[in-house]
């Protein structure tokens, strides 16, 4: 693995374990058994540091928030596409730990954290919006758009949520509550299929 890869995974790895504010350039030198001068080659601080983690971020999740538009999803395949987004999110964790604050610190980030916001409930409300045209969803617009926000507060927020109440983040439990939300506004039988599949997925 080349020195700048091997950089990004330690800092990645500090970042989620205590928090980005805590771990100095130095420490990730020292955790990896290079010197100073040698990181900063490759990065001239934590702020290109954090863009550069940024960036794989959105890279990993891109080919999700941008698919196909003829693609036909099975009902299981939209939770599928909720465990791969919480699963990036777990491991980008230190992103979200402190978001309001890193953003304010950091402009490049809040610019391109608001981006690809943007991206993910554009995604989420095509998700939906197909569903509503298939006749599975029975919400109205307006409605409809308030659960994008909801949904997209839950997936950010959750599993730092877990946290705080002291326990380990669970993937399941994220993806089983934005089940939980959505349900609602499911047909009949729609809607006891995602129940019984949440519940399900919550037990697994």
């Amino acid at each position: 693995m080349k020195t700048r890869d091997r950089i990004l995974e330690c800092a990645l790895l500090l970042f989620n374990e205590q928090g980005e504010p805590n771990v100095s350039t130095l420490e990730i030198a020292t955790e990896l058994g290079i010197s100073p001068g040698n990181l900063y080659y490759h990065f001239h601080g934590k702020e290109p540091l954090v863009l550069a983690l940024f960036a794989r971020f959105e890279e990993e999740l891109q080919p999700l928030l941008d698919p196909p538009a003829d693609a036909r999803l099975g009902a299981e395949d939209y939770w599928l596409f909720l465990h791969l987004i919480v699963e990036r999110l777990a491991h980008y964790r230190f992103l979200f730990q402190d978001l309001s604050n890193l953003a304010g610190r950091l402009p490049k980030l809040a610019r391109g954290m608001r981006g690809w916001l943007n991206a993910l409930k554009r995604t989420l409300a095509a998700l939906l919006a197909r569903l509503k045209a298939d006749g599975e969803l029975t919400s109205d617009t307006d409605a409809l758009g308030q659960l994008v926000e909801q949904i997209t507060l839950t997936l950010l927020f959750s599993l730092d949520y877990q946290r705080i109440l002291g326990r380990e983040g669970e993937i399941r439990l994220v993806v089983y509550q934005v089940m939980m939300l959505v349900a609602p506004h499911l047909r009949g039988d729609s809607r006891l299929a995602a129940e019984r599949l949440a519940q399900r997925y919550l037990n697994a």
